[in-house]
């Protein structure tokens, strides 16, 4: 059987793009739709309660679009939302945590670096993986307002960029990181500039990679696998569809994706 419903993908705006990129590379057979929910952004700093409905009004929204499993492509949606929504949808969903457990394994000082927003940062759901798989290293949370929304800015590189990089990067790399978990879906596209101001000698960490292994899992542990040709990604944005547009362009070179708004 061969399932061509789309694999539907969301984030409070353009960091989920980061696992969209990853999904089409080890995914290609499997249709995405995605929806950047730029309107209600950032995510890092709403309550508990407000991202949960916010979530489930995404989450019905892809699932009414013919969504056969949902992609929480946001750390923050992820670690305070996923079990709310699990409880609410009976699709499988898979969510994305900022990598402590292989971070921990990989560090040789014993210091790592977690870059996260204030939610994620604050929630229960990271303190409970940094207790049970820190294994004794020393997690450093670093929240990272100013590069999340540099990203959704579309810049990349720069003086601001690296000015933001060695206030909140920096300070991590003194105290002798030699991981940086990036614990936000935004940063893997300033992992470039993330490098320079960290140096040759600190790893960094996208989990987008074991994410989207664990997509296909499920996808064929559900029997769910498009066993078909892909399409490209639909787009849709609670923000301004001629700006997602433009940043389409900047960050995955698709500067002439169709893109439609949405209200929610």
């Amino acid at each position: 059987m061969s399932d061509q419903r789309p694999v539907g993908v969301f984030d409070s705006g353009l960091g989920g793009l980061t696992v969209l990129r990853e999904i089409t590379r080890q995914l290609p057979q499997e249709q995405c739709m995605y929806l950047a929910d730029s309107r209600e952004a950032p995510y890092g700093n709403k309550s508990v309660p407000a991202l949960q409905e916010r979530c489930e009004q995404v989450t019905a929204f892809l699932i009414d679009q013919g969504a056969k499993t949902i992609v929480v492509a946001c750390n923050t949606a992820s670690v305070t939302a996923l079990a709310y929504l699990r409880g609410r949808f009976t699709i499988p969903f898979v969510g994305i945590v900022p990598a402590v457990k292989p971070a921990a394994m990989m560090t040789h000082t014993g210091t790592v670096g977690v870059l996260v927003t204030s939610a994620t940062a604050q929630s229960d759901s990271l303190a409970q993986l940094i207790a049970s798989y820190s294994h004794g290293s020393q997690m450093i949370l670093q929240e990272c307002p100013e590069l999340v929304a540099l990203v959704e800015h579309g810049q990349l590189k720069g003086p601001e960029v690296e000015n933001s990089l060695r206030l909140e990067v920096g300070p991590l790399v003194a105290r002798g990181a030699d991981i940086l978990v990036l614990g936000c879906t935004h940063l893997p596209f300033l992992s470039e500039a993330i490098g320079h101001v960290a140096g040759p000698a600190v790893r960094l960490i996208d989990p987008a990679e074991a994410v989207v292994r664990h997509l296909g899992h499920v996808l064929q542990e559900h029997d769910l696998l498009n066993r078909g040709a892909g399409a490209p990604p639909r787009y849709f944005t609670t923000g301004d569809p001629e700006e997602f547009q433009l940043r389409l362009g900047q960050l995955l070179d698709e500067p002439l994706a169709e893109v439609a708004h949405v209200e929610l």
